[in-house]
């Protein structure tokens, strides 16, 4: 390249990358590319409406604001042109600074902390005003803060605001900005891209917090793009290329031409969705729609009009066919907004494996155009629900947790290699699969509610959540199933999306009313409609916010097709699921879940049992199998399911499980069902389609039992298909197990701990008391019994024999009742402190999306959500000494190199998930392999050693020791501390 400094044109020796090349890549190549993608991905991703939208707040026609906001995009790597960027490669530095040009302070190059995004952010301040951009008073308010910070972000973390006085001398406040030549290039650099762009428009308006999370996100796709090898080898200039002004023009044409290409071949294109306003339900779906969706499908269309937006909560039981009727929501809601694509979240990894394929299959029916789709969720790549769509290729996505410890990747290190993809194909493109941080652009999804709440915590790159969400429909199942962290969270999300005019869709089988206000009026509060509103949900029914209006419909009550009544037995038990050796007690829990289980064992049909702990699924699982022997023996007899099996072994089982218990099929609809039961955790109660002729369960809140129950006789199966003693469709049994105290009074174990709210578990078993005799009529009661849980008089209402009891439980109560208030407000407390503010509150300051008023960090993160945060890798010792990954010895422990993709795929999918308390510290643990340390999904792993210690009834049992502890695992147990 040249030696010539040219003071009035850009010097091309000035890099911009070099990773992968062979001698470096001039900036302003890469910043025209930028530009170049920026604006193929304005003309794919933004519906036309959007894009006029965008302009009219810019004060621009549409052109114009396509040719402004690709130079901004051009801009983002501005920050490269300073001293501690290009000194990156000693060489090239060294040719810049020794004739004199550029010059800076002492030291300047070596300065630490100094990145080129911040350097970016402070010196566009100063240029974006010279350039004729309108500035304010207050330094937020001001056009070229506003760009500066956004571009400045593109790292995944906004800066502060720079103080007007500050960025009128920057170089002063920032010494790795350099001084005279670096802020000449800055300039240069900047004019040249506006020229070879024709951005000379000048924006009137501000942006606001919707727009800039829209701009930001297709200004990070844009450098992500244009910063692979494949895309820069083709347009790298020889060494000696000068960089003429005709030169940079026709660099940025070819760079045009190009650019639409390499989007279509990332997969980030649109779905499209029905175009016909009157859709009809037999359309989308291969069998009738039943009382609520025809009521969804008939009546929503008129509520959202032609291009309207908003939120649609639906409430009904489970089973009720709510996935169809979001679904076919969706479609319409698509349709109307103009929105691409789709995004589905559950509550869990198990019920996100189990939507995948359901809404992939209403991809390939309904929805056509770009329909790459990812499941998301921190096991996704282990997951095989992706496997008949992508060939049996592992995807990468990331969980909640992981996007705090990850922290920002530069753009550099992107080195993905475009190929030609099938444009209609459910799958997803490898570039969109490769880093977490892109799922959510492609334009379908089905994975964790957790992922999509990131978007609004203070982690590395949440804006382009916010931006992947911003044109979906957002559909989030069990919506009722968070606690108060997680609400406060949502209804943050909500106030995003509704500034955002995005389309979400609300499931519940069990929603308050306090709980649905709250929902609606955040998503309304975002849409700039302040004033609350009263929701009362109907049940089963629906009701639709408008994002344009702020009007809410009534709620629309419908008849439910499966009205039944819950047989319910509250049987009061004391606890005895401690023991493990010796008879159960007279009115014990062990003796009364054997004799409840009894007509299951004799004469066929299957039962869930659900316990409040792992600990206590186990025990209960061994003491069946003594009590039923014979049920033992056979297999499938007695499973048990929970969190703390190895993931494969997990996914093996719950295959197993939907299997077994599982929608019938055409050819099983006849005939009883061997004698089977399930014992299981909460994992089973949300989502999972399973069937059962019996439902025990120990003591849990109303909303939660209500769950569980309608796994009980949920789907039909003929005359013939249960047991004599299950006969009843309509009258499915739920029995429950209260414990109780000497006196007689519910006593939650001290091993449940904080599991379940100790005051809800108390007015849940008050509530059960009164419905005993009678039942519980769904959906008829249900409404009326979860909003009463939570009522404020309720100690009032409590029946008791004696008027003495009745004040001693109201007393005890109310001090339950003052700890769970307490509880509730400091969680929703941290909630507000730790999450991001809300879009109204943003006024002109990005970095208000990238910090909390509570530092977050990866710990405190996944103890929110409740997660178990500890990962366990078993090391299996065979004969002669040597270490295998699985019992049979099969699977050599690869400790030698770095593991390849496969290998870790093999050594995470039998890693088990345990609480963080199980751990040693960190300096106690075994020593991980020098490679894995410095992997991201193998550096925490705990390494425990196991042995073969006895063998039983066919079962290997092994032993290990963890923090002086001893640990026992089974194929059929999982891990478990003894």
């Amino acid at each position: 390249m040249s030696d010539v400094v040219v003071p009035d044109q850009v010097d091309v020796r000035v890099w911009g990358k070099e990773r992968g090349l062979p001698y470096p890549y001039p900036l302003i190549c890469h910043l025209l590319d930028v530009a170049a993608v920026f604006g193929a991905l304005w003309d794919v991703l933004l519906h036309p409406r959007l894009r006029e939208r965008v302009a009219a707040e810019l004060g621009l026609g549409v052109g114009d604001a396509r040719r402004v906001l690709a130079w901004w995009a051009g801009l983002h790597d501005l920050g490269k042109i300073t001293p501690p960027f290009q000194a990156q490669v000693p060489d090239a530095f060294k040719a810049l600074t020794d004739e004199g040009s550029y010059v800076a302070a002492e030291g300047a190059e070596r300065l630490a902390g100094f990145r080129h995004e911040l350097g970016t952010h402070w010196a566009l301040v100063s240029l974006l005003a010279e350039a004729g951009y309108p500035v304010s008073r207050v330094q937020a308010r001001s056009l070229p803060h506003q760009v500066a910070q956004l571009l400045g972000g593109h790292h995944g973390c906004f800066a502060d605001v720079v103080p007007v006085r500050q960025a009128a001398a920057a170089g002063q406040y920032q010494a790795g900005l350099g001084q005279r030549g670096w802020q000449e290039q800055r300039r240069c650099h900047l004019e040249a891209v506006r020229r070879a762009v024709s951005a000379d428009a000048v924006p009137a308006g501000q942006l606001s917090a919707a727009t800039s999370v829209r701009v930001y996100g297709l200004v990070v796709l844009a450098d992500w793009l244009a910063s692979s090898v494949e895309w820069i080898l083709p347009g790298l200039p020889s060494r000696t290329w000068p960089g003429r002004p005709e030169q940079l023009d026709a660099h940025y044409r070819q760079a045009v031409r190009d650019a639409p290409g390499v989007v279509a071949t990332a997969r980030l294109g649109r779905t499209e969705f029905p175009r016909e306003r009157a859709l009809k339900f037999e359309e989308l779906f291969p069998f009738a729609p039943n009382v609520l969706q025809q009521d969804v499908a008939e009546v929503l269309p008129g509520l959202v009009g032609e291009e309207g937006s908003g939120l649609v909560l639906v409430t009904a039981p489970t089973g009720d066919g709510k996935t169809e009727a979001a679904l076919f929501a969706a479609a319409l809601l698509g349709r109307a907004s103009g929105a691409r694509g789709v995004y589905f979240a559950l509550p869990t990894m198990a019920t996100a494996d189990q939507m995948f394929p359901r809404v992939a299959s209403f991809a390939e029916r309904v929805l056509t155009g770009e329909r790459a789709m990812l499941l998301m969720h921190s096991a996704a790549w282990l997951s095989t629900a992706m496997d008949g769509a992508r060939g049996g290729r592992a995807t990468d996505t990331w969980s909640l947790e992981e996007a705090v410890k990850q922290g920002e990747q530069d753009a550099d290190a992107s080195g993905d290699k475009f190929s030609a993809a099938p444009a209609t194909a459910v799958e997803a493109r490898a570039w969109l699969r490769e880093g977490g941080k892109r799922g959510f652009a492609a334009p379908l999804g089905a994975g964790t509610i957790d992922q999509a709440l990131a978007a609004v915590l203070p982690v590395s790159f949440n804006a382009l959540r916010l931006f992947g969400l911003s044109d979906k429909v957002l559909i989030v199942d069990e919506a009722h199933a968070y606690g108060p962290w997680m609400h406060t969270l949502m209804v943050r999300l909500l106030e995003w999306l509704g500034a955002l005019r995005a389309p979400v869709v609300l499931l519940s089988a069990t929603l308050t009313g306090r709980s649905a206000s709250s929902l609606v009026d955040a998503y309304r509060r975002g849409a700039g409609f302040t004033a609350p509103c009263a929701v009362q949900p109907a049940y089963p029914g629906w009701l639709f916010a408008d994002a344009t209006t702020g009007g809410v419909s009534d709620a629309r009550a419908v008849a439910t097709s499966r009205p039944r009544t819950l047989d319910l037995s509250l049987r009061q038990v004391t606890w005895d699921c401690e023991e493990s050796e010796g008879g159960p007690r007279l009115g014990g829990r062990r003796g009364v879940l054997r004799e409840v289980l009894t007509p299951v064992a004799e004469f066929g049909g299957t039962a869930l049992v659900c316990c409040t702990t792992v600990a206590e699924a186990q025990r209960t699982f061994r003491d069946l199998r003594r009590a039923f022997p014979a049920l033992a023996r056979r297999k499938g007899g007695i499973r048990l399911l929970h969190s703390r099996f190895p993931g494969l072994l997990r996914q093996e089982i719950t295959a197993d499980c939907e299997g077994a218990y599982g929608k019938p099929g055409p050819d099983k609809q006849s005939g009883v069902r061997p004698a089977s039961i399930l014992v299981a955790t909460q994992i089973v109660e949300q989502s999972l389609d399973f069937d059962f002729d019996l439902v025990v369960s120990d003591l849990a809140p109303l909303a939660l039992l209500l769950q569980r129950a309608g796994r009980g006789r949920r789907h039909a199966r003929g005359p013939t298909g249960r047991p004599a003693w299950a006969r009843a469709e309509d009258r499915p049994a739920l029995v429950v197990l209260e414990p109780t105290g000497p006196d007689g009074v519910t006593e939650p174990p001290g091993s449940w701990g904080d599991v379940y709210d100790h005051s809800l578990l108390l007015r849940s078993a008050a509530l059960l008391r009164e419905k005993a005799g009678q039942g519980i009529a769904v959906p008829g009661d249900v409404q009326d019994l979860v909003d009463a849980v939570y009522a404020q008089d309720f100690a009032d209402r409590l029946k008791e024999a004696r008027e003495q009891e009745a004040e001693a439980a109201a007393r005890r109560l109310h001090a339950l009742d003052q700890r769970r208030t307490g509880a509730q407000i400091a969680e929703e407390t941290l909630a507000v402190m730790t999450g991001v503010s809300p879009p109204y509150a943003v006024r002109g300051d990005l970095s208000l999306l990238s910090k909390g008023t509570a530092e977050m960090t990866a710990e405190l993160l996944t103890t929110r959500l409740g997660a178990d945060t500890g990962r366990l890798l078993l090391l299996f010792t065979q004969e002669a000494g040597r270490v295998s990954l699985d019992e049979e010895g099969r699977l050599p422990l690869p400790d030698k190199g770095a593991p390849d993709r496969a290998a870790v795929r093999r050594i995470v999918a039998r890693t088990v998930p345990v609480p963080s308390r199980w751990l040693p510290p960190a300096g106690d643990r075994p020593e991980l392999p020098a490679a894995w340390r410095k992997h991201t999904h193998l550096r925490d792993l705990v390494l425990v050693p196991m042995v073969r210690t006895s063998e039983g009834s066919g079962s290997t049992v092994w032993h290990g020791e963890l923090d002086g502890r001893q640990v026992e695992f089974t194929r059929e147990t999982g891990i478990d501390r003894v």
